[in-house]
């Protein structure tokens, strides 16, 4: 079996290209501009980090068995991820932000200048519920088409 006959990579990899597609997609409408960087970074809605490890859950559970250690491993890996993007990163962002104000700070008035941190890294509950519900949607409709 090749990896491109691997269900629960391919619901996974879906999972993840709804989610960033949305976030592409949101930006467009709701800013009136395209922003690629949408396509490929961190953060935002929905989250993209919890549509990826739902979908491969999910499909663990439908493919091998809710009983499963399969299905057992990808959901504790599941919810590692779906707090470290809530928990951890939304406080990285955060704290990145205010590194931002007091780099700007310092421009100003000192004439230092340094890159901006990326601020946009975390996410919050919300964003993490709608790309837990997003990746168990596309895994489901996966495993229909198959």
């Amino acid at each position: 079996m090749s990896i491109f006959q691997n269900h629960l990579l391919i619901a996974a990899v879906l999972g993840w290209f709804f989610a960033q597609s949305i976030k592409f997609f949101l930006t467009w409408f709701q800013e009136r501009r395209i922003d690629w960087t949408r396509i490929m970074g961190a953060g935002g809605m929905p989250s993209s980090h919890s549509s990826f490890v739902c979908a491969l859950a999910t499909s663990a559970g439908l493919n091998c068995g809710f009983a499963s250690a399969a299905f057992a491993i990808s959901t504790a890996f599941a919810l590692i991820v779906m707090h470290d993007a809530q928990g951890v990163r939304q406080d990285a962002g955060k704290q990145a932000a205010v590194l931002n104000e007091i780099m700007d700070y310092f421009e100003e008035h000192l004439g230092w200048k340094d890159q901006k941190l990326r601020e946009l890294i975390g996410h919050t509950p919300f964003q993490v519920i709608a790309g837990a519900v997003l990746g168990v949607a596309v895994s489901i409709i996966y495993q229909q088409l198959i």
